[in-house]
């Protein structure tokens, strides 16, 4: 494998709950009105120290999206996922961004997030961003 250079952060920051990884910065938050299968999620405009998965076709509440699973550099963990393209117009704002889901990060203040009640069965998306 080679070398691990990870990215480190100033600030308030959201980390791999696994092993503290840090992976974006509160400031960078876009919304924090997006769900996935886990609970709530938060896009984010920009997020460091993972690695892109394979590109794929995904259905979610918003409509079709080309995305790609993110993964944490340090320890392999899927964190969420990135926006490649967007198929609806409305949408297209998401194009560049990833969404880190609350359940798989530690929040700013050290806190993990556990699964809520309101976890959302089918595909993954905002509801009102």
């Amino acid at each position: 494998m080679g070398r691990l250079f990870v990215v480190h952060l100033e600030g308030k920051i959201y980390s791999c709950k696994h092993c503290r990884t840090p992976l974006a910065l509160s400031e960078d938050i876009v919304s924090k009105s997006f769900h996935s299968r886990h609970g709530k999620a938060y896009l984010f405009s920009k997020v460091v120290n993972v690695s892109v998965g394979e590109k794929e076709d995904r259905p979610m509440l918003t409509g079709m999206h080309t995305v790609a699973d993110i993964f944490c550099v340090g320890c392999g963990s899927i964190v969420g996922w990135t926006y490649e393209t967007a198929h609806e117009k409305s949408q297209k704002y998401k194009e560049g961004k990833s969404v880190l889901e609350r359940f798989k990060v530690s929040g700013p203040d050290g806190s993990n997030y556990w699964v809520s009640h309101e976890t959302h069965v089918g595909g993954s998306d905002a509801d009102d961003a």
